[in-house]
């Protein structure tokens, strides 16, 4: 369990970089993260643990996903006072793992039917090369990053969502989970 967690926390800076870069609108700037407008900390905490389980219901298969929270980071070099971005990391592992193979391909076709654009499908650069997935949703201000790590024991599809850029209402402070 600790060398689950500490590869986890290994690679939470690797795949903010990585998501934080994708192009939910129009921006030529890979450092221009888009703005998902004006919210507290804790509404759009309840926005990505949304959009985390609409992605669970497109899985289609029984299982268990892991019970995690969202967090707070700071939005690229902008003030980070008044912005924030909101990410929310967690796995699902099924019943049998032999029920992930082809859940890949199958989110890759059906995520566009729900306001998702894949803008990246492939082997990752790990050493296993475990397959991987990025989609942004203009809509949502959200982007995923899903991978499907099957050498693990058991196999499971790790997701990680992110927002684009909040804005803090005035007056307000962000709060830090």
């Amino acid at each position: 369990m600790k060398t689950k967690l500490g590869a986890i926390a290994l690679t939470l800076p690797i795949a903010l970089a990585t998501l934080t870069g994708c192009s939910m609108t129009d921006t030529n700037n890979s450092d221009d993260i888009p703005s998902s407008g004006v919210s507290t900390s804790s509404d759009a905490a309840e926005d990505a643990k949304k959009t985390s389980s609409e992605l669970y219901n497109l899985i289609g298969l029984k299982g268990k996903a892991s019970d995690t929270g969202p967090g707070v980071k700071e939005c690229g070099k902008k003030d980070p006072d008044k912005y924030f971005q909101i990410f929310h990391s967690w796995s699902f592992t099924p019943t049998s793992s032999e029920q992930l193979d082809g859940a890949m391909e199958q989110l890759k076709s059906k995520l566009p039917k729900h306001g998702w654009e894949v803008v990246e499908y492939g082997p990752d650069s790990s050493r296993n090369k475990n397959l991987s997935l990025t989609a942004d949703n203009d809509t949502k201000k959200f982007s995923v990053k899903i991978t499907y790590q099957a050498k693990d024991n058991p196999s499971n599809l790790s997701f990680f969502v992110v927002s684009g850029c909040y804005q803090v209402p005035d007056g307000q402070k962000i709060e830090q989970f």
